[in-house]
Order: C-alpha cells, then structure tokens, then sequence
C-alpha cells in the first residue's frame, strides 16, 4: 500500500542537463518509476543515447537539444510540452578557483546557468503546471539539484556556495508562493557524486584525500543515491514535504 505512493505513472517529468552525470541517472531512475521524461540538454548525441534507454522501459520520452540559459530557446521548448508534473532543476557548473582568482566570466556565467537559468526554467514550468485543471489534486513537484555548498562554505567555491545558497533561498521562496497549488518545491544537496564533471576534481590525490575526510561515511556518492531521491521527492510519498533539503551528504553537514 506504501509503496504505491512511489508510483509516478501518467506523470510527465521534465530534465535539465539530463544528457550525462546526475542529470542522466534522474531521467533514467524518474522512467523506472513510471514517469514520462521530456530531457534537455546541449548535446543532442548524448540525448538519443538517453532516449533509447528510457524507450526500453516503456514509457515515453521527449527530447529537446536546447541552452538552458538562452531564454528564448528554454520558453519555445516549454510552450511545446502538452504537461508537466515534474521538474528537475539539474543543469548547472562549477570553476573551481580562489576567491581571490576568480576570473569575472566564469563567475557571470555561473550566476547565469546555476541561478538565472534554473530560476526562469522554474518560473516557465509553473506557469505550464497551474494551467493543467485539476492541477491542486494531482499535486506537483520541482525539485532544484543544490549541493551540500548551499549549507556550508568551501575552499575555492565561493562562486559556487553564492549560487547554492541563492538557489536554497529562491526554493523557500517559491515553496511559499506556490503550496496553493499543491506544488511542492525542494532540493537536493549532495556531496560529491562520482560523475563526468567531477572526476577531473577527484584524480588530484590531495583534494580526494580531504574530501573524504570531510565525509563520516567515508566516500562518495553514487548517482543512483542521488537519483533515488529525486523520485522519492518526486512521489506522493514525500506529498507533505516542501521548501526544505534533502542533504544526500554522507554526514558532511552534520559535523
């Protein structure tokens, strides 16, 4: 009877970044539970490859090739989708750099893809979710992929920690605006998952060595770990859950 409430068919779940890393293991594992997924991402390859894993477990799938941060592309592709239930705000980056080194372009950039981008994403999919009409019965749910760096400080990632703590910020902020909807709004804060974009950061030994210092469960994530907790609160199991973290951490935040 509980587990019923894990169930997401019928549900259209829409997915940033989702051609590789965390953003690719979200749309798989979001399938698997039921969902359809419409994904987005730059590179159309790595969608088609996506696609064809997400056909096989008999559900649809939507692909877009689209920059989540040129406006004008994200609101054509939202007017094109018929529904939406789920989002999954997962694009984003990070420079790495010493606070005093940050070059201005990297520090623009990343304010436009991990908070302009992820803000107008979100703003374009409600204004898509309210229309549908029994919208406040069926509930739904956007889910804004932060990082344990909303929450605590790191040595060369203040750009990073601006953007993750703005992002948990706009989450309250929008979880507020938008419970009369039934739409619930959270994010997700891992440590570091073993993905494409972090594996250049994990083969500097030092840098491996301190992070895992740094973790009481003494590794890394796995996508699967991340990507299972995006569908729980993506379910009507976490139905009473809205404006807070799910801190997928190994402990790091709890010291």
């Amino acid at each position: 009877m509980y587990l019923k409430k894990y169930n997401l068919k019928n549900k259209y779940a829409l997915v940033t970044g989702a051609g590789k890393g965390l953003g690719k293991a979200c749309s798989i594992a979001l399938a698997e539970a039921g969902a359809n997924v419409i994904i987005i991402s730059r590179t159309s390859k790595d969608l088609t490859l996506v696609s064809k894993i997400i056909k096989k477990l008999k559900v649809k799938c939507k692909t877009y090739t689209c920059d989540v941060t040129n406006y004008n592309q994200v609101k054509s592709v939202i007017n094109q989708i018929p529904k939406i239930d789920i989002l999954v705000n997962n694009a984003g980056t990070n420079f790495p750099e010493h606070f005093t080194e940050v070059k201005r372009s990297n520090m623009e950039y990343m304010v436009k893809i991990n908070n302009i981008a992820a803000f107008n994403l979100a703003q374009l999919c409600t204004l898509k979710m309210i229309k549908t009409k029994n919208r406040k019965k069926i509930g739904g749910s956007i889910i804004n992929m932060s990082s344990q760096m909303g929450h605590v400080g790191g040595s060369i990632r203040s750009v990073y920690n601006m953007n993750k703590h703005g992002l948990e910020g706009l989450t309250k902020g929008m979880a507020i605006d938008l419970a009369k909807y039934n739409i619930r709004v959270n994010t997700i804060c891992p440590t570091f998952v073993v993905t494409p974009m972090t594996s250049k950061f994990l083969k500097n030994k030092k840098f491996k060595r301190e992070t895992l210092n740094n973790i009481p469960l003494g590794r890394f994530a796995e996508m699967s770990e991340v990507a299972s907790s995006v569908v729980f609160l993506a379910s009507d199991a976490a139905s009473m859950i809205t404006g807070t973290s799910l801190l997928v951490d190994g402990g790091w935040t709890a010291k």
